[in-house]
Order: structure tokens, then C-alpha cells, then sequence
């Protein structure tokens, strides 16, 4: 999980990505934690405290949640960051998955049911819809996985 307080200098035009980080503009540069941290803690032994290490950022950046599905002890970590950041700090979430398929990414339909629970209550939600910016000018309009997805949505 990538973590992050400060904007890039360079932002592609569309996608997710770009759009937190302009949500997150504001961010005071400087403050910036990433998933090699949370390594560090894992192998420290020291992974329970992080999400309480994290409260301190007053905005959280998770780039592509769902990307790859998420171990037991990862899924378990990060329910706990959402819920301690859940009325206390703002956290910004993109991902390319629906919400109905987080269950499959967490290993457990109840977890996601809760996370998403909680993530979505005060927030707003955003759904880009298009070409992926990385597809401009290769000809091709979607990928594969995509077409499908949206299909059946």
C-alpha cells in the first residue's frame, strides 16, 4: 500500500491517481510515508502499531487498492487503519474495483462490508469513467479485463 502526503510535480491529466493527488494539493510537502514503512514495521515486529503511527497524517493517499488481493494479516492491517481513521482523518481510496468485489481482494465478504461501511459514510465518491491515460495514443480503447467487468455491469 502506497501512502502519501505529498503531490507530484508532474500529474497525467485523467485517471485516479491524478485525481487524488489534486484532491490532495494542499498537502504540506515533506510528509510522506510509504509502503516500505510499513515493511520495516512488519519486519520489526512492529506492524500492529502502525495504524496508530499513521493517525498523525491528516490526509492519506491508498493508490489502487485491490490491485493485487491482500494477505490475511495485510487485510486485517489495513480494516484497522480505515477504522482509525474512520471520524478522525480524512483518507482518499482509488481503486479500479467495484465495491462488490472487494471481498474477493480482502478474503472475506464481512471485512470488505465493514471497510466499505466505513469508507463510504461522509464521503463522497468519485467514478471516473473513459479510456485509461496510459492507453492514449496505443490504439487500443480498453483493456481486456475491463471490457468484461464493465459488461457485466
Amino acid at each position: 500500500m502506497s501512502v502519501t502526503g505529498v503531490r507530484s510535480s508532474w500529474l497525467p491529466p485523467t485517471g485516479s491517481c491524478a485525481t487524488a493527488s489534486r484532491l490532495s494539493a494542499p498537502a504540506p510537502r515533506g510528509r510522506s510515508g510509504s509502503s516500505t514503512s510499513c515493511d520495516r514495521a512488519h519486519h520489526a515486529g512492529r506492524l500492529a502499531q502502525e495504524p496508530s503511527r499513521l493517525r498523525r497524517y491528516g490526509l492519506i493517499i491508498l493508490d489502487e487498492v485491490g490491485y493485487i488481493p491482500f494477505e490475511q494479516d495485510a487485510a486485517n492491517l489495513f480494516f484497522q487503519l480505515v477504522s482509525s481513521r474512520y471520524e478522525h482523518a480524512s483518507l482518499i481510496l482509488t481503486s479500479n474495483l467495484p465495491f462488490a468485489r472487494w471481498g474477493d481482494v480482502f478474503g472475506d465478504q464481512v471485512v470488505a462490508a465493514a471497510m466499505i461501511d466505513r469508507i463510504v459514510h461522509h464521503a463522497d465518491v468519485i467514478t471516473l469513467k473513459g479510456s485509461s491515460y496510459r492507453l492514449k495514443n496505443t490504439g487500443i480503447d480498453t483493456l481486456p479485463s475491463a471490457r468484461a467487468e464493465n459488461a457485466s455491469q
